[in-house]
């Protein structure tokens, strides 16, 4: 890989202490004995390029911060094998620092995976006063908010030589014991689980554990005395291999002839209470000690780094051309983008400098008088379920959420209201439907709204197109009777040119109701309007003339005043101007504020109702304002001319009729405005057409057919009276 490239190393042992690791820093980094003190060190040259470390992550900060000088660059490459406190993932504040594990974020994430698998909402937290465990608790208690509680949350000084750090593991001990929570985590450095194991099998104190990555797989642990009566431990630990060789390198260990290995001999002393004498323990110990998963993620660092000084060095297979004397920062943008295949496994940092290739469920099993280690999959480790463990209170399914009590992880379930959803079990709160879905209360999901409008199959359609066809079919039917007796008092009083006008408004207004029923357009929004406007106009317009020329009658009296007013009476004339009238406001409203279709939606349920908006509301109020304002001056003209002889005026179908209409809109108006935002609006506005057609029908047209028939079938003409009008 690095060809003519030869990597050394120095060894310092920070001994789990922040200080004396800065002081391993500055004698890694010293030029002739000591760390220079420079303003800047952009162009600072050490010969320690990188420096693989630290184990724990309150020393990786504390080194972090001394690599990082106050000119925003650094002076040295930082890697860690297992420091994963989420703050090394601030580039601002530790650009140098990187490593070949995933953040504590997503061991956090791991840990409510697994909790919420066995349905463990109700557990207690013991983490170390250090910048990994109040991370870790912090990472924790963020990602389960909502979804486990924790009964008891207790903080351990993480100095193992601190004066009261038994004191608060006893005090820990018993708050263990009295808590009703049979699922314990624990984010401490293993000196302390272990403390704290040893005030647990002295008691008989049994639990499920749950094993930060930080003790996980801690083999010393595992060989305590009586280990396995504090009950099951399981926990994540990083994803590792094996080093292909390694353990036979180890096993086939030894000093040459005549040569004596110091460094061995001291780790068998510390770690395996042998004595220096070589005889004493055999090499396969120091095998037993070493965990070769553990030392993979060093394997993997050192790759890391060889690919980023490849990249920096421009090396090709046999040679490398860059040059070796360059600033450690090169290094870090170098490695950034380093993506390599290590044993079958692709490796790369993410925008934060962190691995994120998961991690393994680690399970302790039992073996003999000692546990051990071994990988499982969630789905083997159901028995567990079977062991003194339940909820404090019943699921909440789908469409629910969890109302929380007083009591920790206590709750009642409560709907989720219009709008508002979950699709989940124990969920903290509704969740919001997206734009354009809504859902009904207590719903799972979410839906597309349904489109509501007169369909042809509903009844209130049909009832409409009934009413309407019987409507329809009195108009011709009169139109035929007043053809065949047009030549009758009757008919020739009634103005038969006028009549069948009004009968031609009627017809088209009663065709307008049709136009309500199917799903609204903008053509047929603007049709419905139009086309009642012009039809009821050209209806009531008829009946104004006819009440004009009544009340010329009246006026005879006056004969001066007849005169005058008599040059008015231009029937035909009149009817044009009144209809155009409305033809105008129609032309003015379609023009500058057209009816359009539109959605209106009543704030609640399902149903989004598709109506004809008016457009203009100005439009709307005057083409109906013109119409009663024709049918009030109908109204105050017969009114008027009610005492001409009864014989020879329809003033009182005219005053009953106009009667009619303007209590029908007058009533149209409030409901109308009620029914804004449903389909009513349009079987409101429908209902009173009909309801005005009918009106007159029944007051113009029905007596007059009747009174023909019974002229036709008896033969017997009206009687008249001396009194002619002369108009």
């Amino acid at each position: 890989m690095l060809p003519g490239i030869k990597l050394g190393y120095d060894v310092c042992d920070p001994c789990a202490s922040p200080t004396k690791a800065l002081h391993c820093v500055e004698h890694l980094l010293a030029v002739n004995g000591s760390l220079p003190a420079l303003v800047d060190y952009t162009d600072f040259r050490p010969p320690v390029k990188a420096i693989l470390g630290e184990r724990y992550s309150e020393l990786s900060i504390a080194i972090a911060k001394l690599l990082k000088n106050l000119g925003m660059t650094f002076i040295c490459q930082q890697i860690s094998c297992s420091s994963s406190s989420p703050v090394l993932s601030d580039k601002l504040r530790y650009p140098s620092f990187m490593r070949v594990i995933p953040s504590d974020v997503y061991q956090a994430q791991a840990l409510v995976k697994l909790m919420s698998h066995f349905s463990w909402n109700w557990v207690g937290v013991v983490y170390g006063d250090d910048d990994y465990g109040r991370a870790a608790y912090q990472s924790f208690m963020q990602e389960s908010e909502g979804k486990i509680c924790a009964d008891f949350e207790k903080v351990v000084p993480h100095y193992l030589d601190h004066v009261d750090v038994d004191k608060h593991i006893k005090d820990v001990a018993q708050s263990i014991r009295k808590s009703e929570a049979k699922v314990v985590l624990l984010i401490l450095k293993p000196q302390l689980v272990e403390k704290l194991f040893k005030e647990m099998i002295q008691t008989n104190t049994s639990r499920i554990w749950i094993a930060s990555d930080a003790w996980s797989m801690n083999r010393f642990l595992t060989k305590m005395k009586d280990i396995n009566k504090v009950g099951k431990i399981f926990g994540f630990s990083f994803s590792m291999g094996i080093t292909p060789g390694f353990e036979d390198y180890l096993k086939n260990l030894r000093p040459t002839p005549g040569a004596r290995n110091d460094f061995i001999e001291e780790y068998k002393q510390l770690r395996l209470n042998c004595s220096l004498s070589p005889s004493t323990c055999a090499v396969d110990d120091v095998l037993q000690a070493v965990d070769l998963r553990e030392a993979y993620r060093e394997r993997v660092a050192i790759h890391a780094f060889a690919h980023g000084l490849r990249a920096l060095l421009t090396c090709n297979e046999t040679a490398c051309s860059g040059d070796t004397n360059f600033p450690p920062w090169q290094l870090l943008e170098s490695m950034r983008s380093v993506n390599f295949t290590l044993d079958g496994n692709t490796y790369s940092f993410d925008e934060n400098g962190d691995f994120a290739d998961g991690y393994d469920l680690i399970m302790w099993k039992e073996k003999n008088d000692e546990l051990s280690c071994a990988i499982f999959n969630s789905t083997h480790l159901c028995f567990i379920l079977q062991l003194l463990w339940s909820k404090c209170s019943e699921s909440c399914p789908p469409g629910s959420v969890k109302n929380q009590s007083k009591i920790p992880c206590c709750y009642n379930c409560v709907q989720c209201g219009e709008g508002n959803y979950t699709d989940g079990f124990d969920l903290p709160e509704c969740l919001r439907c997206p734009k354009g879905m809504w859902s009904n209360k207590g719903d799972s999901k979410c839906r597309k709204f349904e489109e509501k409008y007169l369909d042809w199959n509903d009844s209130y359609p049909i009832a409409l197109l009934a009413a309407t066809a019987i409507g329809l079919v009195l108009v011709l039917t009169s139109l035929i009777i007043f053809y065949v007796h047009r030549n009758t008092i009757v008919i020739k009083k009634a103005d038969n040119t006028m009549s069948c006008f009004m009968l031609l408004g009627l017809a088209v207004s009663f065709v307008s109701v049709i136009m309500f029923i199917s799903r609204p357009n903008e053509h047929l929004c603007r049709a419905q309007q139009a086309v009642y406007g012009l039809g009821f106009t050209l209806c009531v317009s008829c009946i104004l003339v006819k009440a004009y020329r009544t009340f010329l009658a009246f006026m005879a009296f006056d004969p001066d005043s007849q005169h005058k007013l008599k040059k008015l009476y231009k029937p035909l004339i009149n009817l044009g101007l009144l209809t155009g009238g409305q033809g105008i406001i129609l032309l003015f409203w379609l023009v500058f504020g057209s009816p359009h279709p539109d959605l209106k939606w009543p704030g609640t349920g399902m149903e989004k109702y598709v109506v004809c908006d008016e457009g203009s509301i100005v439009g709307f109020g005057v083409m109906h304002g013109y119409i009663a304002l024709l049918a009030f001056i109908c109204f105050f003209l017969a009114f008027k001319g009610r005492k001409v002889p009864h014989d020879f005026n329809e003033t009182g179908v005219i005053i009953f009729s106009m009667l009619i209409h303007l209590f029908v809109w007058l009533c149209f108006i409030p409901i109308y405005i009620e029914r804004n935002k449903t389909e009513q609006r349009h079987i409101v506005q429908a209902s009173a057409i009909l309801a005005s057609n009918y009106g007159i029908m029944f007051c113009h047209f029905v007596p007059k057919c009747y009174i023909n028939k019974l002229d036709f079938s008896s033969h017997i003409h009206c009687k008249c009276t001396n009194t002619v009008l002369i108009v």
